[in-house]
């Protein structure tokens, strides 16, 4: 596997850091998770529903926690923070997602680390930064959502401003610190050193406003909620058919003459409103409600199979249910089975990252709170004697 002896300390907790440390865990790092003896990551009880097959944790815990061991620590205790000190002396990567401070006031600050194992690449997650003047704020993937301008073109033009339905921030955050540790990993084997990587949750949905940022910074107006429309390409929308709701999308000059074409109005090929995205864009008010009136007449199959007879993008809107059993879905294994030691298998979300030499594999179920404690320390050095005294003075 493209990760194999790559080792992980995983000081994250909830869905950003742990989202980010499940990849890393999917590619074939050894992922070691730390957590509180004292309920663990907090995400665990989350729920319902449970999953037994994660030592009765949340699904919500579930859903980005496999493929790592759990190691139950208190932090607060000096062997507690002496175990992690070994752990990160023989590992290449700590991620950790704590406000920042937190993690500087446990004594593994990026200089302290950097001195005593100078080949680890260190990655943070935040919400604003560790520096400046969002860096205390507390942050939630809804908050951030708010503050980035994200959920300012969320929602309907006469209706409130509305959160993403997935915790976009976290889990954009999540893919972009993998990035980073990538490139970090990367960059070591020419240096051989580490380096700190950070990201903000703020900052990733910042970088996601791409062409509604420029368009602003271009003399366009400010961007708006324009519910399923989008604004710079007409048509390019969700459309209520007789029986369904259907999306479609015309990314070009060709697939609008193919439109035309589907929709029995051939003459709007030559019609100077619409001939031009441009001109479709400047007049959407006079061309939508006549697709809808068109589309609302017919059922969304005979729709969807005209237009993907002509070459347009379109699809039914799928329940989330509908889209997990998806033939798509299926073909491309985003949908497996975990094994989890006689109980029912686990059911999870694939690896969506196909690789055709070094796949990654889904090789653990979400571990049960310090399931590997014993484990992962006997690797370290710690004989059973001293793991048993470290477990009765409540250091794990």
């Amino acid at each position: 596997m493209p990760l194999s002896g790559i080792r992980v300390v995983d000081l994250t907790r909830i869905l950003a850091g742990p989202y980010a440390t499940m990849i890393l865990g999917d590619l074939g790092a050894d992922v070691v998770k730390i957590e509180n003896p004292d309920g663990g990551d907090d995400s665990r009880g989350w729920g319902p529903p449970w999953v037994l097959q994660a030592g009765g944790a949340s699904a919500y815990f579930a859903a980005v926690n496999r493929n790592k061991r759990s190691v139950a620590l208190d932090l607060k205790t000096e062997a507690g923070r002496e175990i992690v000190w070994r752990l990160i002396e023989r590992s290449d990567v700590v991620v950790s997602n704590f406000r920042p401070g937190v993690i500087e006031r446990l004594g593994f600050s990026w200089e302290a680390v950097q001195s005593r194992a100078p080949r680890v690449v260190y990655a943070i997650v935040n919400g604003y930064g560790a520096t400046g003047p969002g860096a205390e704020k507390p942050s939630f993937d809804v908050i951030v959502q708010g503050e980035s301008g994200v959920m300012d073109v969320t929602g309907w033009p006469d209706g409130p401003p509305t959160r993403v339905g997935i915790s976009l921030g976290d889990e954009t955050a999540g893919l972009l610190v993998v990035q980073g540790i990538l490139a970090a990993l990367f960059a070591r084997e020419r240096t051989g050193r580490g380096q700190r990587v950070e990201v903000a949750l703020h900052d990733g949905l910042l970088s996601l406003l791409t062409y509604h940022a420029q368009n602003w910074w271009s003399g366009g107006p400010a961007p708006t909620r324009l519910g399923n429309a989008h604004p710079s390409i007409v048509p390019y929308q969700t459309f209520q058919a007789a029986d369904a709701w259907i999306n479609v999308g015309v990314g070009n000059e060709r697939q609008w003459r193919a439109l035309c074409a589907v929709m029995g109005r051939p003459e709007w090929v030559d019609d100077p409103r619409f001939e031009t995205n441009a001109g479709r864009v400047q007049n959407r008010e006079a061309l939508v409600p006549f697709l809808k009136e068109l589309f609302a007449a017919r059922p969304a199959s005979e729709w969807l199979a005209a237009l993907a007879a002509a070459g347009i993008p379109s699809g039914r809107i799928r329940r989330v249910p509908e889209a997990l059993e998806a033939p798509e879905t299926r073909h491309r294994e985003m949908v497996v089975e975990v094994g989890a030691d006689g109980a029912d298998p686990l059911r999870l979300l694939g690896i969506p990252v196909k690789l055709s030499a070094t796949p990654g594999k889904i090789r653990r179920r979400p571990p049960a709170l310090g399931e590997h404690t014993a484990e992962v320390l006997s690797e370290i050095g710690y004989d059973s004697r001293t793991i048993d005294t470290l477990r009765d003075r409540g250091a794990i």
